[in-house]
């Protein structure tokens, strides 16, 4: 079993999502985890990161894994899309894309920033600001260069 299927399976089998992994230099190992969309919790706490950790240290050692060190977090407010199902869940939720290359009549624009529309099989859909006003980009995952949140952070306190 390679790496990353070994990472996936063990993280799927506590009940949590794999949103990415990395193997940095020195033997870093790098998780990043997310909560499943229907977990009774909405964020990931550094307990789930310690009870991943805990386990993935294990499956490791089961099946001699050489690694340095082992980092287990939440992907942050500015979490990755990288599947099909990450754009299905954030729906309604702004984004930042990077195209790998410009889609034929957007003028050589590769990034754009606006709200994600609900997939039509493969088609993916963002909602932006264009020149003439609200413009509607439709493009594949084998399009996206990179794609993110755009984290939405409310500094005001919670004191009425």
């Amino acid at each position: 079993m390679q790496l990353l299927d070994l990472v996936e399976t063990t993280v799927a089998g506590l009940g949590y999502e794999l949103v990415e992994f990395e193997r940095a230099e020195r033997g870093v190992l790098r998780v990043y985890i997310d909560v499943l969309p229907n977990a009774d919790h909405a964020h990931i706490t550094v307990e789930d990161c310690e009870k991943v950790s805990h386990q993935l240290s294990h499956v490791f050692l089961v099946e001699d894994i050489d690694y340095e060190r082992l980092e287990v977090s939440s992907p942050g407010l500015d979490r990755p899309l990288k599947k099909l199902t990450d754009y299905q869940r954030f729906a309604g939720c702004e984004a930042s894309v990077k195209l790998r290359m410009a889609l034929p009549g957007t003028a050589n624009r590769k990034t754009y920033q606006g709200i994600l529309h609900e997939p039509e099989g493969d088609q993916l859909k963002l909602e932006f600001e264009g020149k003439e006003g609200p413009a509607m980009l439709e493009f594949t995952l084998a399009d996206v260069d990179k794609a993110r949140l755009v984290p939405k952070v409310d500094f005001r306190s919670r004191k009425a």
